[in-house]
C-alpha cells in the first residue's frame, strides 16, 4: 500500500487536517482540535503560516 500525505476531498479550508488524519488513520475533528489549540496557544502565527505552508506544498486528493 502506498501511502501519501495529500489534501482530502473532505476539507473545512483548505483539507491540510483532514489529510493529516486521513494520513494517520485517525478522525479529522481531533486534528482541527488540535490545530486549533496548538494555533491559540502558540499566539497564532506559527499554526497559520504552519496551514499555509502545508496548503501550498500537499498535492490535492485525487479521489
Amino acid at each position: 500500500m502506498d501511502k501519501r500525505l495529500r489534501r482530502s476531498k473532505d476539507k473545512k479550508l483548505g483539507g491540510v487536517c483532514a489529510g493529516l488524519a486521513e494520513y494517520f488513520d485517525i478522525d479529522p475533528t481531533w486534528v482541527r482540535l488540535g490545530w486549533a489549540i496548538l494555533t491559540i496557544c502558540s499566539a497564532a502565527f506559527p499554526g497559520l503560516i504552519a496551514y499555509l505552508v502545508f496548503w501550498l506544498i500537499m498535492p490535492e486528493s485525487e479521489a
